[in-house]
């Protein structure tokens, strides 16, 4: 079997292994995707303060997320269409993430319904909910959530309007894929994924068709997505599915400080810190640039998560000093399932778990949970609190208006 080094060499890898439609769902963003690259770029500027002679032979890497107990401050993010990256895709991440000690986020979009990744886990997994215009049927999946033992509700507010993703309009992207042309040659050049694909009944959204109103196919699909983006959505609504689930409420998608406060107003136990991945409002800024700001604005008010960009253990750490108290991987994760399955995800969560423990210890940190702004510098002096989530913002500004 292959040997991945990086995150880096399972990306290259999927590209090879994955039809072009789903790989570019994946690895693409909104309009410029300037936002899409931004989300990575940007950790690159940040630098660490190396520390020696400091005694690091015992290094815990365990902490929480939501009250869930995890072996490192890592969870796989919701990510719709992963049953299109493999065959079964949500059900193999889940059970690499459960043997890891680390969340699994199921998507209302995924190709494995909450039923099956249940059936195959033994762990309570999150689900991740969109809010959609027919309320009756985000209740019932809500209620699904809850009947499969879902620990935590990840409620994604960011989608109210779908962003311009040129790639997947050209690439006319579906689940399944229509066989037109272009993609049947495209998709015979890969044939561990069709070989995959043709042993699995899952090859449609499993949470929606046979479940929502009317719903019985992939046409039918079709025409009731296109209806169900919400743009009435407001924390009103939050307030609703605050009401109606009884476990941790996760609200995903903010970017600004208000937001925030409104997201533990509202009775959230955590946000994160996100922007889609760089799919819905291409401009915007960066999550780890947006992080310290949101930090300082709830000071422990709400426990603080972060997405997009990380590749790496070292991303995690950063996003650590920067004001996170966990974050999750998405295309890290699904780039190791395309390239490798079960294994793959297991071998991302391996690479990121060993650089994250290895730049601690360099940095002369023993425990993740005692991460904080000053693991960075700015020009050789470390970033003091109170005002270090000020001072690291204000020098990826410097940096990027250069």
């Amino acid at each position: 079997m292959t040997y991945f080094a990086t995150v880096e060499e399972l990306r290259i890898a999927a590209k090879r292994r994955v039809p072009k439609m789903f790989y570019e769902y994946v690895d693409a963003g909104s309009w410029t995707e300037s936002t899409y690259r931004a989300n990575s770029d940007d950790f690159a500027r940040l630098h660490f303060r190396q520390r020696v002679a400091v005694d690091f032979s015992v290094r815990n890497l365990s902490t929480t997320m939501a009250g869930t107990p995890v072996t490192m401050p890592v969870a796989l993010a919701p990510t719709g269409l992963t049953g299109m990256q493999h065959a079964d895709g949500e059900i193999l991440a889940a059970r690499a993430a459960e043997r890891f000690g680390v969340p699994f986020t199921l998507s209302t979009m995924s190709i494995c319904s909450i039923e099956d990744v249940a059936g195959a886990t033994t762990r309570p997994f999150w689900f991740q909910l969109y809010m959609m215009r027919d309320r009756g049927f985000i209740a019932s999946l809500i209620r699904r959530a809850e009947a499969a033992g879902c620990s935590a509700l990840v409620l994604t507010l960011d989608l109210q309007i779908q962003g311009q993703r040129h790639k997947d309009r050209k690439n006319g992207l579906s689940a399944p894929p229509k066989l037109t042309p272009r993609n049947i040659v495209n998709m015979m050049s890969r044939p561990r994924w069709c070989a995959g694909m043709l042993g699995t009944p899952r090859r449609t959204f499993g949470n929606i068709v046979g479940h929502a109103p009317g719903v019985t196919g992939i046409a039918s699909m079709a025409d009731w997505a296109t209806d169900q983006f919400d743009a009435t959505l407001t924390w009103k609504d939050v307030e609703w599915v605050r009401r109606l689930w009884k476990g941790k409420l996760i609200v995903k998608g903010i970017l600004d400080p208000e937001d925030a406060l409104m997201a533990a107003r509202c009775g959230a136990d955590a946000l994160i810190v996100s922007n889609h991945g760089g799919r819905q409002l291409d401009g915007a800024l960066s999550t780890i640039c947006a992080l310290p700001h949101i930090a300082d604005a709830v000071r422990g008010e709400i426990e603080v998560h972060m997405d997009g960009g990380i590749r790496s253990g070292q991303d995690v750490l950063k996003a650590l000093a920067c004001g996170a108290s966990a974050v999750y991987i998405g295309r890290a994760f699904l780039y190791g399932l395309g390239a490798q399955g079960e294994a793959g995800v297991t071998r991302c969560l391996e690479i990121i778990r060993s650089e994250l423990d290895l730049t601690m210890a360099l940095c002369g940190i023993t425990d993740v949970r005692g991460v904080d702004c000053r693991v960075l510098t700015s020009g050789g002096h470390s970033l003091e609190p109170p005002t270090a989530a000020q001072a690291q913002t204000e020098r990826l500004a410097a940096v990027q208006a250069a």
